[in-house]
C-alpha cells in the first residue's frame, strides 16, 4: 500500500511540475495568450465607447446623407464576432424575431432591411451613449459587463435608459468582439 502512495504522490508530482512548466512555457511565448495579453477593465470599457460611437456614427451618417447603410455594415463586421462564431444578440426592440443570430439579421436591427418590425434603432439618430457598470467580469480572454446605458435623442436631447449584458471575447489578435448582448427596457410595474 504504500508503495501505491509513493506511486500515486509521484504521478501526482509529475503532472503537477508539467502542468506548472507547461502554464509557465505559454506565458514566456509569443504566439499564445500571455497573462499580460488578458481583457482588462480598461479594454471593455474601450469596447464599450467604441460601440457607443459607432450607433451615434450610423444616425449622424444618415442624417448627414452619407451611406449609413456603409457604415453599419462596417460597425457589425468589425465589432461583432460574427465571422468567428456564435453571436448571442436579443436587441431592445425586437419581439417578432427576437433573435438576431446572423449579421444580416444584426443589420437590419440596426438599420432596417430583411426583418419587418425594424425600423433603425441607430437612426433615430443619437447624439451620446453612455454606459454604466454594475459589473464587469473577467476571464483572460472573455469578458461579460452588465448595467445600463443611456441613448441620448439628438433632437430632444432626453435620455432612454436600457439595461444591458454584453459578452466578449478576444481574438487571434487580442481586439474584443462582442459574442453576446442582450438589451431591455426597465420594468415597469402596472399599477392596480
Amino acid at each position: 500500500m504504500r508503495l501505491f502512495k509513493l506511486a500515486a504522490l509521484t504521478t501526482a508530482g509529475i503532472f503537477t511540475a508539467i502542468y506548472v512548466g507547461n502554464a509557465a512555457l505559454a506565458r514566456n511565448t509569443d504566439d499564445s495568450r500571455a497573462s499580460d495579453n488578458c481583457i482588462t477593465r480598461e479594454d471593455v470599457i474601450d469596447a464599450q465607447q467604441t460601440w457607443g460611437k459607432a450607433i451615434v456614427a450610423i444616425g449622424k451618417a444618415e442624417k448627414d446623407g452619407e451611406d449609413f447603410q456603409a457604415v453599419a455594415e462596417e460597425t457589425v463586421d468589425t465589432l461583432y464576432a460574427y465571422d468567428e462564431g456564435d453571436v448571442l444578440f436579443k436587441p431592445t426592440q425586437a419581439a417578432q424575431q427576437q433573435f438576431r443570430l446572423t449579421e444580416e439579421d444584426a443589420l437590419s436591427y440596426f438599420v432596417g432591411g430583411n426583418i419587418s418590425e425594424d425600423g433603425g434603432f441607430a437612426l433615430q439618430p443619437w447624439s451620446n451613449v453612455r454606459f454604466e457598470n454594475a459589473v464587469i467580469s473577467l476571464d483572460c480572454s472573455r469578458a461579460m459587463a452588465m448595467g445600463n446605458y443611456f441613448f441620448k435623442d439628438a433632437h430632444t436631447g432626453e435620455e432612454t435608459k436600457v439595461e444591458y449584458t454584453f459578452g466578449y471575447r478576444q481574438d487571434d489578435d487580442g481586439k474584443l468582439l462582442i459574442n453576446q448582448q442582450h438589451s431591455s427596457l426597465p420594468f415597469t410595474p402596472s399599477e392596480q
